[in-house]
């Protein structure tokens, strides 16, 4: 693999892209970043990229806007230095809520943000769990997208947790957590959830199917704030679950999640390391499991060029 070269974009991005790089057993690429009095960024990258396959990963962690311009500015700094290809990895897409113009005079800003990225010089893109699939056709260039599913269903088998059933959060979410229920061969619950505007809060009222006295499974593509999801299980304990288990790909746990996980009858919160999680989020209820051999995996058959339709999610 001398041909391969891999860097992180930021420092939030060094342990993920250092994870990568052991289970591809090839050292992390040399890269220096400073920012200058004036708050402008530099980026220089102390390695020759000539002719090589660059995989550059940046990670999600505030400030978000600053992780942008720092993948952008590495983005042109490794296509000037004459590198033959550009894969940029984001294991957390930024922007992936703003995904579509549902009210007036809004931007669609995930679809600008892959433009930017396109504009910049990547030649590829390999991300993870989008929140909304469409997104992926925002790009120009190619756009692999991994899923934590299998990681999480993992997680649950080694647990052995009996009676259980997977409860959907929303209509939305109910073909999802069918594909769960099939894995685990158990029965699937609905709630029925109401969300005002562009208010966080979402109202759950009611569950379509039986919970009472069982150990319930439920499933997100991301936590950010953690009030749809703590709704979510304080009306699947109202009706009855026993244990309530929480599973997703993406902890963004901002603003009050950690204290409303705290403070809820949550069993557990399992997620994965697409988003760095600082010590001070850091409680009991939530583990995290790594997804970087995944994305090792998929690095590897992108520069051997090989098919990595297995990885990814295709429905």
């Amino acid at each position: 693999m001398e041909k391969l070269k891999i860097f992180a974009c930021s420092k939030s991005a060094e342990k993920f892209t250092e994870e990568i790089c052991d289970y591809l057993k090839i050292e992390k690429g040399k890269i220096s970043r400073m920012k200058f009095k004036n708050d402008n960024n530099f980026v220089q990258i102390l390695e020759s990229v000539r002719d090589k396959d660059v995989f550059l990963i940046q990670t999600t962690e505030p400030p978000v806007n600053e992780r942008i311009m720092e993948l952008l500015i590495t983005i042109d700094a490794v296509k000037r230095a004459s590198s033959k290809r550009i894969t940029v990895v984001l294991p957390y897409y930024m922007y992936s809520r703003s995904d579509k113009k549902d009210q007036p005079r809004i931007p669609v800003t995930a679809k600008l943000f892959a433009q930017l990225i396109e504009s910049a010089g990547a030649n590829r893109v390999l991300t993870c769990d989008l929140h909304n699939k469409a997104i992926q056709a925002y790009f120009n260039i190619n756009c692999d997208v991994l899923t934590g599913e299998s990681l999480l269903e993992k997680y649950f088998d080694l647990k052995d947790i009996d009676n259980k059933v997977v409860v959907a959060t929303d209509a939305g979410s109910s073909k999802k957590a069918y594909k769960y229920a099939e894995h685990f061969g158990c029965p699937i619950a609905l709630v029925d959830k109401r969300r005002n505007g562009n208010d966080d809060h979402a109202m759950a009222t009611s569950v379509i199917g039986d919970i009472k006295n069982k150990n319930a499974l439920v499933f997100d593509d991301e936590v950010d704030t953690a009030g749809s999801i703590m709704e979510t299980v304080q009306v699947i304990k109202k009706f009855g679950a026993k244990d309530i288990y929480v599973g997703c790909t993406h902890g963004i746990l901002s603003g009050p999640a950690i204290e409303r996980i705290k403070k809820s009858s949550l069993k557990e919160l399992v997620m994965t390391n697409t988003v760095p999680l600082p010590k001070e989020k850091q409680i009991d209820k939530i583990v995290v499991v790594s997804i970087s051999e995944l994305f090792g995996e998929a690095i590897k058959r992108i520069h051997e060029e090989s098919s990595i339709g297995e990885l990814f999610e295709t429905n």
